[in-house]
């Protein structure tokens, strides 16, 4: 992979508050960019910038130096993205649920290695309304294992998450990057993950 994807002047609007201004990162191959900062100071909104689910009221994303909004069909396809909420179908199994989620993905229709990534294959066949929190948070990050995805954007990824399963994700997180795959994560704990952070400030400027 030969990517460089970036944000130049960002601003982000929410209702009449403004939550950051004035906001640029870099995020190259093999790097992870750790988004930190208070509730409240952007971290999930810029995440959502990133993936195209917001526009930004002011500056520009790029990919390569193109702005990603002249393909955002391109864009969604070099997208993992993975939100702070798990969105699992209760009614389906965990591995019902991830072919469901790779299919949208225009992926493979064999889950077994990804969910054996997260340590879910004992939990294949249960279905998803049985499954712990930290198990949910588990097969959701099951997708990026399951997708080839070169932009991972990630919220609290390791929430609800212990420590065996952390470990699970660091490993995948790291494969990921040695691969020259780019990370953008939000999160409040600390992330084992080479790269650099981001602080966020509510309403101000980047640091």
């Amino acid at each position: 992979m030969d990517s460089m994807f970036a944000g130049n002047g960002l601003a982000c609007v929410r209702g009449e508050r403004r939550v950051f201004r004035a906001l640029d990162f870099v995020v190259a191959p093999g790097e992870a960019l750790v988004v930190q900062g208070p509730n409240g100071a952007g971290k999930s909104s810029l995440l959502r910038l990133a993936a195209g689910l917001l526009k930004p009221a002011a500056g520009m994303l790029t990919w390569n130096g193109t702005p990603v909004d002249a393909d955002p069909d391109a864009h969604r396809a070099r997208l993992g993205y993975v939100g702070h909420l798990d969105a699992v179908k209760p009614a389906l199994t965990a591995r019902e649920n991830l072919a469901f989620w790779t299919g949208l993905a225009g992926g493979s229709a064999e889950v077994g290695p990804a969910l054996d990534a997260m340590g879910l294959a004992q939990l294949a066949d249960v279905r998803a309304q049985f499954l712990s929190a930290g198990e949910k948070r588990r097969l959701n990050l099951a997708r990026l294992a399951a997708s080839a995805a070169t932009l991972w954007l990630l919220d609290e990824p390791t929430v609800s998450l212990d420590q065996a399963s952390v470990a699970r994700f660091t490993e995948l997180a790291r494969a990921h990057l040695a691969s020259g795959g780019l990370i953008m994560a939000a999160t409040h704990l600390p992330l084992d993950l080479p790269g650099r952070a981001l602080a966020l400030t509510a309403g101000a400027r980047a640091a």
